[in-house]
């Protein structure tokens, strides 16, 4: 895993640097590709949470596997209602938890200190997805931010200082994060990094944040599930595959379904915005609950 995550970030890397120029020759606005993307790519990789659920009840002794169902879909639509009721505070949120998820599942070797601790420094180490676009494309970001009913981020305490500072603290803690680990891993740090600097400096905040999403964040969790489910690649990948596709399919036409909808109220772009961040922040709150859940009972086991 260790010489596939590292390969993984150096192709990535080179990725970045690659696609920037191409960008900015064609010079447009892929919004309807970057939901392509999405939901191919970006979703799968929590498709297989009812697989994850079933072993939770299994931990809990439940034997109601539709309790599990149930429960991620009252806890996605809640997340919706209150984005609507409450947009800053839900959104304010949910790119904490965001930050924090990022930051956490990004990094590829086992790293633990004391509560709170590496709690924090995981989210400092994700904060580059929403601090980079915030510094390197302020009015394009504000303007998505805008979309989405969400103002926070232009208040005046959120300077350009400020910014620079958060980017600053995540590239320490990355290699905080990193000290104790070989030289490949901490390459794959300093990578990550200045690939999402990369994007952010040369393509749209949409475009940037799916390419970092579906081919770097995705690509890599899905990875570690392949080899979950198998440790011969060939035969993980297959049964990934095979039982990511009904429920990436299903998510995917209510995605659809929810655009088509908005698109009576919304222009299209804008109602695009929208199915992305607030069916990203539905389908976000339950995965890494779920996945902390999980992690949390089978250490106990």
């Amino acid at each position: 895993m260790e010489k596939i995550n590292f390969k993984h970030s150096i192709i990535f890397f080179n990725f970045c640097i690659l696609v920037s120029p191409l960008y900015l020759i064609l010079n447009f606005e892929p919004v309807i590709f970057c939901l392509f993307l999405i939901l191919v790519l970006g979703i799968s990789h929590g498709a297989l949470d009812d697989i994850k659920g079933m072993r939770l009840l299994k931990l809990f002794r439940y034997k109601q596997t539709i309790s599990f169902y149930l429960a991620y879909i009252l806890i996605s639509l809640f997340i919706i209602i209150f984005w609507v009721i409450f947009p800053n505070t839900v959104l304010l949120l949910f790119l904490i938890v965001a930050s924090y998820h990022f930051g956490k599942e990004d990094t590829v070797f086992s790293f633990k200190r004391k509560f709170f601790i590496s709690e924090f420094l995981f989210f400092l180490k994700g904060s580059t997805v929403i601090m980079a676009p915030l510094l390197l494309k302020r009015e394009e970001t504000n303007e998505i931010f805008r979309i989405l009913n969400f103002n926070v981020f232009e208040a005046e305490y959120f300077s350009d200082e400020f910014l620079i500072l958060m980017l600053c603290l995540s590239f320490f803690s990355s290699l905080y994060i990193s000290k104790k680990e070989n030289i490949d891993l901490k390459g794959v740090m300093i990578m990550d990094f200045f690939s999402l600097i990369i994007l952010n400096l040369f393509l749209s905040p949409i475009l940037a944040f799916t390419i970092y999403f579906c081919f770097l964040h995705s690509i890599r969790h899905s990875i570690s599930l392949i080899f979950e489910l198998d440790k011969s690649f060939k035969l993980g990948l297959k049964r990934f595959v095979s039982k990511a596709i009904p429920l990436t399919i299903l998510t995917g036409v209510l995605f659809l379904l929810a655009t088509y909808f908005l698109n009576n109220f919304y222009k299209l772009d804008e109602a695009i915005y929208k199915v992305i961040f607030i069916g990203l922040a539905s389908l976000t709150f339950p995965h890494i609950l779920l996945e902390y859940l999980l992690e949390k009972n089978e250490k106990r086991t």
